[in-house]
């Protein structure tokens, strides 16, 4: 019989380096670069990073997988400080690697700089601020008003003024903010998966050092770690009996980005179960909200125009399932002649609010016992039937998911849609030609080969021993 091999923690720490130093070496050349730096897809060097980016995805993704057999083993599982450790170690090749997977990360500095310059972010698109910031931003964006809240464009205007315009600094501040958004998350999901009646450790494994968590929120450097770690330090205050400090964190993670305004509801849920009258429950949220908001909205000077930026345009080849069936419909009108193709995708995306607004309510009459479980699937609900849909809109609801998974079973359809949408963007955060997709696949297929044959040689009998 062969020999079974443990799977231990240095393994999967080793490995899961292994991957995010390739995808950051990779990154130097297929990654999300600045304009002057940028090379053609035809490019061998390019070519090469594209091969060792998607070799690092691939191998970060075996390592998760085997760090989530430790986690459910009854024998090997890790203490959470453990895990913890390796998400640091995971990190590290990450820090002063390119931009990966999107160019968001220059529109936040273009709009910083422009809120710094008391330009209106919310009527105008980085367009208006010209010069070498605005020129990284990806063309499809730079006469779009910010989506962002007066928090983050506070952080971005402060970044802005600290890096004075250089490029590579900024990029570092932005990256810092992000990470510190990842550390609050990491530190709130065992209290809430305690709460939640979950296992800490699966929480921290399915929540924090989730492939999406590196791919997109460290190496991405995206906002989306700051509202989701300012939405999990609010839901542990209201937890923790300080339900006014919790909605005030709460509106500032909303204050980053909106969807997190569902999490006043789950306050709202806990100060009824805690035998607050609902009214009172209310209030407690709201009053709270409604003061930080207008404090924050003072402070960052960028006046309520966030408000109408709610409905700032998605980019026409979004591939969000409103936008896919609307422009379906579009077509099939178009194609029998009619004059009403124009409004299927917004007519599509009217419907999808509407869809979304229904499944919501249905989730909170379900699990209004169990508030952070049904928060973290009305966040999913939000980023599925939203107008618009990018990989790391997963994490809104896995987060909370995580913390609040009924069950294994759920966690592991969590951990296959993540190993999909670990592998559906190019590191350059472009769209794919057929040659790139090769390379994609190439670098995946060999990254496959060699854990493999590692797997083989692993569980060969030593010499000497009998198979």
């Amino acid at each position: 019989m062969p020999v079974n091999v443990p799977v231990d923690l240095r393994r999967c720490r080793i490995l899961g380096l292994a991957g995010t130093a390739f995808l950051a070496a990779g990154g130097e050349t297929a990654g999300a670069l600045p304009v002057r730096e940028l090379l053609g897809p035809a490019s061998p060097r390019a070519a090469l990073g594209l091969v060792a980016a998607y070799f690092g995805v691939v191998l970060l993704i075996a390592a998760w997988l085997l760090l989530g057999r430790l986690v459910r083993s009854p024998d090997q599982r890790p203490a959470t400080c453990e895990l913890m450790a390796v998400l640091v170690v995971w990190s590290l090749p990450l820090l002063l690697a390119p931009p990966l997977f999107s160019r968001d990360v220059y529109s936040y500095l273009a709009q910083g700089a422009m809120a710094d310059a008391h330009m209106d972010v919310y009527a105008h698109g980085p367009a208006l601020l010209g010069g070498p910031l605005a020129a990284e931003v990806a063309p499809v964006w730079r006469d779009t008003a910010a989506p962002y809240g007066p928090v983050f464009l506070g952080v971005a205007s402060a970044l802005a003024r600290a890096s004075q315009g250089e490029l590579p600094a900024g990029l570092l501040g932005m990256r810092l903010v992000a990470l510190l958004g990842v550390a609050l998350m990491a530190a709130v999901l065992p209290r809430l998966a305690r709460h939640s009646g979950a296992d800490p450790a699966a929480a921290l494994w399915l929540g924090a050092l989730n492939p999406l968590v590196l791919l997109h929120l460290i190496a991405g450097a995206h906002n989306d770690a700051v509202m989701l770690g300012l939405l999990g330090l609010g839901l542990v205050a209201a937890l923790g009996r300080w339900p006014i400090l919790g909605a005030v964190l709460v509106t500032l993670a909303a204050l980053v980005k909106a969807p997190a305004v569902l999490g006043l509801a789950a306050i709202v849920v806990l100060r009824t179960r805690a035998g607050d009258h609902p009214a009172r429950a209310v209030l407690t949220a709201a009053v709270p909200a409604a003061a930080t908001t207008v404090a924050a909205t003072a402070v960052a000077g960028t006046g309520y125009g966030w408000i109408g930026a709610l409905n700032t345009p998605v980019s026409s080849g979004n591939w969000a399932l409103t936008s896919l069936l609307g422009r379906a419909t579009g077509a099939l009108l178009e194609h029998l002649g009619s004059d009403l193709a124009p409004l299927a995708v917004p007519v599509w995306h009217a419907l999808g609010v509407v869809a979304a607004v229904a499944v919501i309510g249905h989730i909170w009459l379900r699990l209004r016992p169990r508030p952070v479980y049904a928060l973290g699937l009305s966040l999913a609900t939000v980023a599925a039937l939203g107008p618009a849909i990018r990989p790391w809109y997963a994490l809104w609801g896995l987060f909370l998911i995580a913390a609040a998974a009924p069950s294994a079973s759920v966690r592991h359809r969590v951990a296959a849609v993540t190993g999909v949408l670990a592998l559906a963007t190019l590191p350059s955060g472009g769209p794919a030609d057929t040659g790139q997709l090769v390379l994609a696949v190439c670098g995946g297929v060999l990254a496959l080969v060699v854990l493999v044959q590692a797997h083989r040689t692993a569980r060969a009998p030593a010499p000497g021993r009998t198979a």
